[in-house]
């Protein structure tokens, strides 16, 4: 059993929840099997869009991002639930005391997603038996379809989660790298952006071989430090560990602003909070962080302070994303009287290189017509 289990290296696993939201909303309800099911936010809006779907939906066309009723041209039976975030949340937490009866090392990246180093798992079996067995459980004990990633370090074992969905079981070795990555188009590539992508095929970089090929000094001047970090990982490199106290990180970015004369008229306040989730947004990006926690502060002129905050699904970090929920907070919780001071924090915000996050629920505002 050893043979499978190296000396000096380590063995990785990153399980990914397939079509989390949906799945467990079919879990729930057995009379959705087998259908085109979609998660939307406000699905009785034409602005809702499509959060995730089963895969029944996505045969039909339907994809994460896409305007609701763009999804509904595609797929006219197709069957909108809402969000139901505090569910999620609890199966997550079942999810993951599941992946630690098998090692203590788990680190929880999204919620619906996570790496095992199962290095000194030897004694339950071979990392492919301990992924089948996590796989079956998953299916049988919540109804859960995933995806497991095998590999020597967190980069590898992410994109080999993705190769095969779902249900998909794939061991990419670093000895396979060549073959089977390097072909592989820039975007496809775990950490490389639209952005970051775009960059790069300005200087006819467009698939992950031809990043490894290139000048490491050339990358630097291009990207900075993140351009010879793609690079070690496109050669199969990676060192960071799996920490499961990466998930406890608990940091802040925010902004305030005391008026020099009360507000109480509503246009005014979103004047000023637009300014304030540009600043947020900018801090962010400076510090190349996202966050999935945006907190509002309201102070009256009576003093009186009233703080409120929502938890999101997803790690943001554009202003109009934070302005967006910093809106819905104050349209919410403003009691008319004047206002002293606003104030917007980005919380639980992690470092961009260090965070593998789902795609926004924003990016649809480019796609709408």
């Amino acid at each position: 059993m050893n043979k499978w289990y190296p000396k000096n290296g380590r063995v990785i696993l990153h399980v990914d929840m397939n079509s989390f939201y949906a799945s467990v909303e079919i879990a729930d309800d057995p009379n959705l099997k087998n259908k085109p099911v979609a998660i939307a936010g406000n699905p009785d809006e034409r602005k809702g869009i499509i959060v995730t779907s089963s895969y029944e939906a996505r045969n039909k066309g339907v994809k994460t991002t896409m305007p609701l009723w763009e999804a509904r041209k595609l797929c006219p039976d197709l069957i909108v639930i809402r969000p139901n975030f505090p569910r999620y949340r609890e199966i997550s937490q079942q999810i993951f005391k599941h992946l630690e009866t098998y090692t203590e090392f788990v680190e929880p990246v999204s919620i619906d997603e996570a790496y095992m180093d199962i290095t000194k798992c030897a004694h339950i079996g071979s990392p492919l038996e301990i992924a089948k067995m996590i796989r079956e459980e998953l299916r049988k004990e919540l109804g859960l379809p995933c995806s497991i990633g095998i590999s020597p370090n967190k980069f590898l074992a992410k994109m080999a989660s993705d190769m095969k969905k779902p249900n998909g079981i794939t061991i990419l070795r670093k000895r396979d790298v060549e073959t089977r990555l390097w072909p592989l188009l820039l975007e496809q590539m775990y950490g490389v952006g639209k952005k970051t992508a775009e960059k790069l095929q300005k200087y006819d970089i467009h698939t992950i071989g031809d990043l490894v090929r290139a000048d490491t000094h050339a990358l630097k001047a291009i990207l900075g430090v993140n351009g010879e970090r793609l690079q070690a990982r496109a050669k199969g490199e990676d060192p960071r560990p799996v920490d499961p106290d990466q998930a406890q990180a608990f940091k802040s970015i925010g902004s305030s602003m005391t008026f020099p004369m009360d507000i109480d008229v509503y246009d005014e306040l979103i004047v000023q909070l637009q300014d304030l989730s540009k600043k947020v947004a900018f801090r962010l990006e400076r510090k190349k962080a996202v966050g999935n926690t945006i907190q509002l502060v309201i102070r009256y002129n009576n003093r009186h302070t009233v703080t409120r905050r929502i938890k999101l699904p997803h790690f943001i970090e554009k202003g109009e994303q934070i302005f967006y929920y910093s809106e819905t907070l104050l349209s919410k919780h403003w009691n008319g009287e004047p206002v002293r001071l606003l104030g917007i924090t980005m919380q639980n915000t992690e470092k961009k290189d260090e965070l593998f996050y789902q795609i926004n629920l924003f990016d649809y505002l480019d796609e709408l017509p």
